[in-house]
């Protein structure tokens, strides 16, 4: 790999053996994917995927050590995702005794590593770093270094910012060094998309079911997706962010999407247009039936699939400011025609602190409350990699939650008829 004269000082130990490994480790990863050379971060700020004190991570835990005692901080401030504790989300005592004394037992630890390490501040910690009320929002053409694949997804599709799905510990190490290796989304080559998506529904698609079928057929590529104009027209307004948060995070965790070029849309696709796939590019039509398709071929692992659900979880990734209002909205129409005053599920909105904070701060936040749902900044996936929770029948409207853990998926109505009424639809 070519290094530069700063960068070569650094691998010769100019800043201590600690960061010499530190950049020998990049090197050796820059490497294996066949990358030339190093390049700066130039984003602000950082976003990092391990932000939970699971018992189990003590080779982390010394990592991070080493790193703090020798100076070996990042070079930038950073987000992490969110927190996987909180008491007001349902638990019991057994669930309780198992999330503290066997799971996270070591999450104020390693939190308070993580301000000695570079940590924003006390809400920085959310899965959407990038909505505007968590303050890490990367410009367009901007090298980052993340690892949660949902943000990763987020930042170079919807925001135009260049950047590798990383490992967990890879994105502290470039933090730290401030260098990232050159290759894949991060090189002009590597956005180009060797598949064309059409979607020809009759329905505007629901985007974590979209997102879905994309990303099991597309795997790891990049798709152009044409068609969703007629829904999310031209510009990236809340309501068409919102809807691609969703999508994007179902195409990276159904399958292993890092960018996704939405035609007329998102950024590079209004600049390049088609001139970004590349010839003789893959076609995949989505019509009503395929979406239909891919729905049906979810496993139901329930023990018993007729079970009554305990919970539910909305907000995987976390849930913006505009679409907590509009849950409120549907949900307020729903309960007063199912002629109910709250929930008859136990159900959790899952938000980022800042969004958090902002939404309680309007009249939605009040009416939100009433309707006896609890809003957290939990992350759903952490509260169901427990044990004594994954046996439970918790429902959904997350592809990235369903594929990850043992809650079953229904889309946005069916779970609203399941919190609301006591049912869904067939």
């Amino acid at each position: 790999m070519e290094l530069t004269k700063e960068q070569q000082e650094i691998l010769d130990g100019a800043k201590g053996e600690t960061m010499a490994k530190v950049l020998k480790t990049l090197i050796m990863y820059g490497e294996i994917f066949g990358a030339e050379k190093l390049v700066p971060v130039t984003s602000q700020y950082n976003h990092l995927v391990t932000s939970f004190g699971l018992k189990a991570l003590g080779p982390v835990y010394d990592l991070m050590n080493q790193l703090i005692e020798a100076g070996a901080v990042s070079g930038q401030k950073f987000s992490v995702d969110p927190r996987p504790l909180d008491p007001n989300v349902p638990a019991n005592f057994l669930q309780n005794l198992v999330f503290k004394k066997f799971m996270y037992s070591k999450q104020d630890f390693y939190e308070g590593q993580l301000r000695q390490l570079g940590l924003m501040n006390e809400d920085a910690f959310s899965c959407a770093c990038y909505l505007d009320q968590q303050n890490n929002r990367p410009a367009q053409g901007e090298v980052l270094s993340w690892a949660e694949s949902s943000a990763v997804v987020y930042a170079n599709s919807v925001l135009g910012a260049r950047c590798n799905r990383n490992s967990g510990i890879m994105d502290l190490m470039v933090s730290v060094a401030g260098y990232v290796p050159y290759f894949g989304l991060l090189t002009d080559e590597g956005r180009k998309a060797p598949w064309v998506v059409r979607v020809n529904t009759t329905l505007k698609p629901e985007a974590q079911l979209l997102g879905s079928a994309i990303g099991m057929k597309v795997m790891e590529d990049v798709p152009y997706v044409v068609g969703l104009d007629r829904w999310l027209g031209n510009e990236l307004d809340d309501a068409a962010c919102a809807y691609l948060k969703d999508f994007g995070a179902a195409t990276a965790s159904n399958g292993a999407v890092g960018l996704y070029h939405i035609d007329g849309l998102t950024p590079e696709a209004k600049q390049q247009g088609k001139e970004l796939i590349v010839p003789g590019a893959k076609e995949y039509v989505i019509d009503d039936a395929e979406l239909q398709r891919v729905k049906d071929s979810y496993p139901l692992v329930w023990k018993n699939p007729d079970a009554k659900p305990k919970l539910c979880f909305v907000g995987c990734p976390h849930l913006s400011l505009q679409q907590l209002e509009d849950w409120t909205l549907r949900l307020e129409e729903s309960l007063k025609a199912a002629g109910r005053k709250k929930v008859c599920v136990p159900t959790v909105f899952t938000t980022a602190p800042g969004v958090k904070k902002a939404f309680e701060a309007t009249e939605y936040g009040k009416r939100l409350a009433a309707t006896g749902v609890i809003l957290s900044c939990i992350c759903p996936l952490m509260y169901m990699n427990n044990p004594l929770c994954g046996p439970m029948p918790v429902i959904t409207c997350s592809n990235k939650l369903r594929t990850y853990t043992t809650a079953r998926y229904y889309t946005e109505a069916e779970i609203l008829e399941k919190i609301t009424k006591g049912e869904a639809r067939k």
